[in-house]
């Protein structure tokens, strides 16, 4: 008996109704059957995909696509509307601050935003553990743990997630199993866009929602693990649909010839391989490795997933893809025109590595463009002569501009000459000046690319090297000026972090340009070796007018050598040893706040839990904002 085509069924039903021919519609799911290649297998693989039955179960998967859409808008918007309601509170009491000492109205909490953030916004998911590290020994860290609005929205999204694959399925029928896999590949599909998405550094939403890179980072890893579950999901249903219908037989005989099911084993195949290299131990045992690797895989990925669509007629889930793919390249497009457009022409950028003390390098950026630089951004860093495709984040500590005016007999002028009339009559045509921008990053030796800057630096003469660099960004900033009382946390490195905020925040105090009346800062290392890191900037803020009246530094050395070592030079810059009483030094500055007080903190995980638990156990008390700065991806 000869088995016809579902289309000419269709077809054959409708004449013999009386329908129009000009009027014959023939479904997605069997017009994609009905115009496959010539292929057998992949004709058949085709036909185990598409064989939904009544049409309205392709509208159905639309249609959860869309409410998935609809959640993601939904969460956008509200974090929107918090961030700029935020943003006019700040603004308002900036303003209302400018000439106002006392600022006593902006001291005291709102109730309800203080259980918020108490017990929402900035809680561990726990008691008190979440930027430190679980480790299996001192070299293996196994990650770290969401904060609880983090989980809340993780949890809430993996539900909707199985609910939309679950619900409005056929079950009971013999189109189940295939259903349930058009289903889970599409939304898996779906959630590729904010996978993507937020896993670039040029992400738009890292602006409009002040989201920091790190916790996109982190959403990013939790969506990949969601969407490689939904793929195998998809590839299992298929599986099982096969083997009920024709056996294991058909189904091996299917994979070796079908291209669609090749693709798609490639592509589930690749997907599974970064869901297993991408765990915290091998992300910085191997990071550079696990890097290039995670891209290639990924790319590799994308491209099996492609090849697997253009099999089926253009639909959903080709432009899903799609648009996946243009987020992806725009965001690389946007990563080679930021390094063409800072460092290339006027001399490039030049990198002066010094080696220091405590096993650090302090990197002096010499920029081709001038930058407008903002407290607590930070740069990529490349160093071709160190790693040709090696990029790493770190703070820009301080940055200066200056004119840097060369003429065309390799004859520098100093800057401060260039403007007189002596000068530009030495050869005024021929001479050329540039406003450049200097930027200093401190780089603590580790593994890999610090490592190997360190062992260079070492090896050369004064322990010094210049070489060409490129330096991305700079990426983020944070505005502190609106509030009357800050606090600055830094352990190690971290001080890079924050120091800029120590020149920013007097300059506003001097020029009544912002709000804030007392400045502290809690900077904790292991030697005293460790200050020559930022020695000349920390003199350069020492200097400045009436730093005195707004700045205070407390340095604690949990490794001192001799007592001698922890004399305090003044009233305003103190050294004890051992480690600090967080909660003890930010009671004590709310005892005397003046307005509005944030809290920051760069540094270990441990420091960073233990400010977050002092500030959460506080700002019942008082209007009080805990901000971190991590980098722990």
């Amino acid at each position: 008996m000869q088995l016809l085509h579902p289309a000419t069924l269709l077809c054959d039903h409708m004449i013999l109704s009386g329908i129009p021919a000009s009027t014959y519609t023939v479904p997605p799911q069997l017009a994609c059957v009905a115009f496959a290649e010539n292929d057998s297998s992949d004709r058949a693989a085709l036909e185990d995909e598409n064989d939904l039955g009544p049409p309205e179960y392709t509208a159905v998967n639309h249609k959860f696509v869309l409410r998935l859409v609809y959640i993601w808008i939904a969460i956008i918007g509200t974090i929107f509307t918090y961030r700029l309601v935020m943003l006019y509170v700040a603004h308002t009491r900036k303003m209302a601050c400018l000439y106002n000492d006392k600022q006593n109205y902006f001291t005291i909490p709102t109730a309800n935003h203080s259980v918020f953030k108490r017990y929402i916004l900035d809680s561990p998911l726990f008691r008190k553990r979440h930027n430190r590290e679980f480790k299996i020994s001192t070299a293996i860290n196994v990650g770290t743990l969401p904060t609880r609005l983090q989980t809340m929205l993780l949890v809430a999204y993996y539900v909707i997630n199985i609910i939309f694959c679950l619900v409005e399925l056929p079950y009971g029928d013999n189109y189940f199993t295939t259903a349930l896999g058009n289903r889970t590949s599409l939304i898996a599909l779906a959630n590729m866009i904010p996978l993507f998405l937020m896993a670039g550094r040029n992400n738009i939403l890292i602006l409009a929602l002040d989201i920091s890179f790190d916790t996109y980072n982190m959403m990013h890893r939790w969506l990949g693990r969601l969407v490689v579950l939904e793929s195998i999901a998809h590839a299992l249903t298929y599986i099982v649909h096969k083997v009920q219908t024709e056996g294991w037989k058909a189904l091996w005989n299917a994979a070796g010839k079908s291209t669609i099911i090749l693709t798609g084993v490639i592509s589930v195949c690749a997907f599974t391989f970064l869901l297993l290299h991408s765990p915290s131990m091998v992300r910085h045992a191997y990071y550079e490795a696990f890097l290039h690797a995670h891209i290639l895989v990924a790319a590799t990925a994308v491209i099996a997933l492609w090849v697997h669509l253009s099999k089926f007629p253009w639909g959903w889930a080709h432009r899903i893809l799609l648009a996946a793919v243009i987020i992806w390249v725009f965001e690389r497009f946007m990563r080679v025109q930021n390094l063409i457009r800072n460092n290339v022409g006027a001399g490039g950028t030049l990198a002066e590595v010094q080696a220091m003390p405590g096993n650090a390098c302090r990197v002096t950026l010499h920029l081709a463009r001038p930058w407008k630089f903002r407290p607590g951004q930070y740069v990529f860093l490349y160093i071709p002569s160190i790693g040709w495709w090696t990029n790493h984040p770190f703070s820009v500590a301080w940055s200066d501009e200056y004119r840097h005016v060369h003429s065309e007999q390799g004859l520098a002028i100093d800057s401060e000459d260039s403007g007189s009339e002596k000068a530009l009559s030495i050869n005024s045509e021929d001479v050329l000046a540039i406003r450049k921008t200097s930027m200093c990053l401190v780089v603590r030796c580790r593994t890999g690319f610090t490592s190997k800057l360190w062992a260079r630096a070492q090896q050369n003469p004064g322990g010094k090297f210049i070489t060409t660099a490129f330096a991305e960004g700079p990426y983020g900033s944070q505005d502190l000026s609106s509030y009357g009382t800050v606090m600055l946390f830094a352990a190690g490195v971290g001080i890079t972090h924050q120091i800029p905020f120590l020149r920013s925040l007097v300059a506003d105090y001097n020029n009544y340009s912002g709000a804030t009346r007392r400045v502290t800062l809690v900077w904790v290392i292991q030697s005293t070796d460790h200050l020559e890191w930022i020695r000349p900037w920390l003199t350069d803020i020492l200097e400045m007018e009436n730093r005195c009246d707004v700045l205070k530094i407390l340095l604690f050395i949990t490794r001192p050598r001799n007592e001698k070592e922890l004399q305090s030079p003044s009233s305003s810059v103190q050294m004890f040893p051992g480690k600090p009483n967080v909660e003890a030094l930010v009671a004590a500055q709310q005892h005397h706040q003046v307005g509005a007080m944030a809290v920051t903190v760069c540094g270990t995980g441990s420091l960073s839990d233990d400010v977050r638990r002092a500030v959460r156990m506080s700002c019942h008390a008082s209007t009080i904002d805990f901000i971190e700065n991590a980098f722990s991806w």
